[in-house]
């Protein structure tokens, strides 16, 4: 999504990107130098794009302690760096988690304005997630945090529900606008081509599919997942997990001996579009606690694939309220297994109403044009550059 923000801003603008070295990706991985500029080649428009890849280590996110490493050498490195190339703005986005502070620092620092993109909320979702404590580094981290958010010429978060936990921490409403990640037009849709083995795979022979492609980290109801697949064991319902993350191996401990739950790797890029069209519903789970804290833009590719959506998350958020409003998901409690194996039954023996929610994603889908969302995003960079 970076890579997509930078590409509409450079049709207009010069863009300077200051990143660490891939660490997802084995295939990525380059050699270490202090910094390394590059033009990428693949770029919409290349001669307005520049990437400066600083000398961070490069570990496996899987290990947290290797992972935080990553993050510091980072910081240690960007900073100087980025304090000495020209600008009119600057953006900073959550990754590493306290990137908007280092990025208020910077723009301190060079007299410039700070436009904060908030993916994730942090230390929330740290908090939340259980990766540290609500002890006294929990509250440090949060009260730089609210220095960085009053520094912001402008606050750019997913998601209504994610507007409404900045401005419950004192920031005012008329700084924050929600810009959705959406969907391209084509790149899940009924046009998008579908590879039959990948669909084949995934479905494993259920006669009903329910899909959670993504990231296995911190924030999901992984423990009431499992729980629910396990009522649904007998019932032909499988549920497939696509993807990988720090949680992976526990939820598959957890789910070890159930025949109904099945976990597949990541599938290469150009197949999103089958890996999408492959399931009868998608899986989209936030663990209570969490709420506009982690806003799954996943979301958006699946409504413009048709789908429907179980929204194992709290009532609050994006996907079940507007879901709901909308007619394409259906609401289950994250902390409830029982109800959401019944959720899932009800769709499952409703093809009535499993069509009508994939006509209501279809719809929907229209509404969450990513062309448009980046205009808007492109507009709020221009209004908070000086005169």
């Amino acid at each position: 999504m970076a890579r997509t923000v930078v590409d509409a801003l450079s049709a207009a603008h010069e863009v300077t990107v200051v990143c660490g070295r891939p660490s997802y990706e084995p295939t990525e991985r380059r050699a270490w130098r202090l910094w390394q500029t590059e033009v990428p080649s693949g770029s919409i428009h290349p001669g307005r794009m520049k990437i400066i890849h600083v000398g961070s280590t490069d570990y496996s996110r899987a290990r947290m302690g290797r992972r935080v490493l990553n993050y510091l050498t980072y910081v240690a490195l960007s900073v100087p760096r980025a304090v000495f190339e020209p600008c009119d703005v600057v953006l900073g986005m959550t990754d590493p988690p306290f990137e908007g502070i280092v990025a208020a620092f910077v723009a301190l620092l060079k007299r410039k304005p700070f436009v904060y993109n908030i993916r994730d909320l942090y230390p929330d979702m740290a908090v939340g997630g259980s990766i540290i404590e609500a002890g006294l580094m929990a509250r440090v981290w949060e009260r730089l945090h609210k220095w960085a958010l009053r520094r912001a010429t402008r606050v750019i978060v997913l998601g209504e529900d994610m507007r409404a936990r900045i401005v419950a921490k004192g920031v005012k409403a008329e700084r924050i606008a929600v810009v959705r990640d959406g969907a391209e037009a084509g790149e899940a849709g009924p046009e998008a081509a579908v590879d039959a083995e990948v669909v084949r795979v995934i479905r494993g022979g259920f006669k009903f599919v329910l899909l959670h492609a993504g990231n296995l980290g911190f924030y999901g109801a992984w423990d009431t997942l499992i729980a629910a697949g396990r009522m649904l064991a007998d019932e032909g319902i499988g549920l497939v997990f696509v993807g990988d993350g720090v949680q992976r191996a526990r939820i598959e401990a957890a789910a070890a001996g159930c025949k109904n739950v099945r976990f597949l790797p990541f599938f290469p890029a150009s197949k999103i579009a089958s890996v999408l069209a492959a399931p009868d519903a998608h899986i989209v789970t936030i663990k209570r606690g969490l709420e506009g804290v982690i806003v799954p833009s996943k979301m958006y590719g699946i409504l413009a694939a048709g789908k429907p959506i179980v929204a194992v998350a709290p009532r609050e958020t994006d996907v079940a309220a507007i879901g709901e409003q909308r007619g394409f998901a259906i609401w289950s409690d994250p902390g409830d297994p029982e109800q959401v194996a019944c959720a899932i039954r009800r769709i499952v023996r409703d093809g009535n109403q499993l069509r009508h929610m994939s006509e209501a994603a279809r719809a929907a889908a229209n509404e969450y044009d990513r062309v448009n969302e980046l205009c808007k995003f492109v507009r709020l960079i221009e209004e908070a550059r000086p005169a």
